[in-house]
């Protein structure tokens, strides 16, 4: 697969804005000496029954992440149970409710993640893999709504020339700036290209729940209202759009990441992960976007698996 002009532009971007990232820590660090009378004399201690009651060493590498709240959900998301149960080291700068675009044209993150990869550098280790998670507050929320005709319109359903300019040209440019500019900065300070894993969400389900109940960090309801104020009823209707909205989003993933010059991106394909059948879908969906810890576990398994194949991606 070939990139076009606006392609380009945005691989351009991309490497910009990890130019001026650089630019900037190397600024912020010259001439910078720790002041010698903040040393310690000897590291501070824990003792060894509280280490041990934490467990081993976490052995499987470091991953840095940015991204939404799948990977900053409260309690349990992909980043907490990679650590917890799969051996990982995380260093994250995720933030829910960020949006890709924001990612890709706010510096503040992008700042962050290359803060975390000298961090990790300094501690003698190397990164292992970057985890990047965006798209769902692009599309979701009063979002949706533009991008759904009315039911009772002579067109009902996703309006298709909006799907096209939300999906393959906003949300495709985003992620190649900032998977560009995350490359540019890993080659940088690693001194090689990491592998990058991008993934496109699962088959929610639009039944107006909310985070506890619609209240606290992440409210919600996220799909129903705008499915309600567009005229759709409760139903297989609903179900059937956002299947469609779905696989859109994971068809432009599956198709940037194809481009030979992308071939450290791993797009992890998490559809048909949780089960979003009538009778058992509240097991695996919290609420309307986000997994329980038991759809947590199922999708982070899929991570651990897709980053050991991008052991070999770069």
């Amino acid at each position: 697969m070939s990139f076009g002009k606006d392609d380009k532009h945005a691989v351009q971007r991309g490497r910009r804005q990890a130019e001026e990232i650089i630019n900037e820590r190397n600024n912020d660090m010259a001439g910078v000496s720790i002041q010698k009378s903040y040393l310690l004399d000897s590291p501070p201690d824990v003792p060894r029954h509280k280490r041990d009651a934490l467990g081993p060493k976490r052995p499987n590498g470091t991953l840095i992440a940015e991204g939404d709240s799948w990977f900053d959900y409260p309690r349990s998301d992909i980043l907490t149970i990679l650590g917890d149960r799969f051996g990982f080291e995380i260093e994250t700068v995720a933030r829910r409710g960020d949006k890709v675009e924001e990612m890709a044209y706010s510096k503040g993150q992008l700042y962050g993640f290359t803060q975390r990869i000298e961090a990790v550098i300094r501690r003698g280790d190397a990164p292992r893999a970057v985890l990047l998670s965006g798209g769902g507050n692009d599309i979701a929320g009063p979002e949706l709504a533009y991008i759904l005709d009315h039911a009772d319109s002579p067109t009902p359903g996703l309006n298709k020339a909006v799907l096209e300019g939300v999906i393959n040209e906003r949300l495709r440019h985003s992620y190649l700036t900032i998977i560009t500019a995350l490359t540019s900065v890993c080659e940088e300070r690693v001194g090689r290209r990491l592998p990058i894993l991008v993934h496109g969400y699962d088959y929610a389900v639009p039944d107006g729940r909310g985070f506890m109940g619609g209240w606290g960090p992440l409210p919600g309801p996220w799909l129903e209202p705008s499915f309600r104020e567009k005229g759709y009823s409760p139903g297989q209707a609903r179900r059937r759009l956002v299947r469609e909205l779905i696989d859109s989003f994971n068809y432009m993933l599956e198709n940037l990441t194809s481009s030979t010059t992308m071939s450290h991106v791993i797009y992890v394909n998490l559809r048909n992960s949780l089960n979003n059948d009538p009778s058992e879908y509240k097991k695996w969906w919290a609420n309307e976007l986000h997994p329980t810890p038991s759809g947590f576990l199922l999708v982070a398994s899929r991570f651990a698996e897709a980053i050991k194949r991008g052991d070999n991606a770069t």
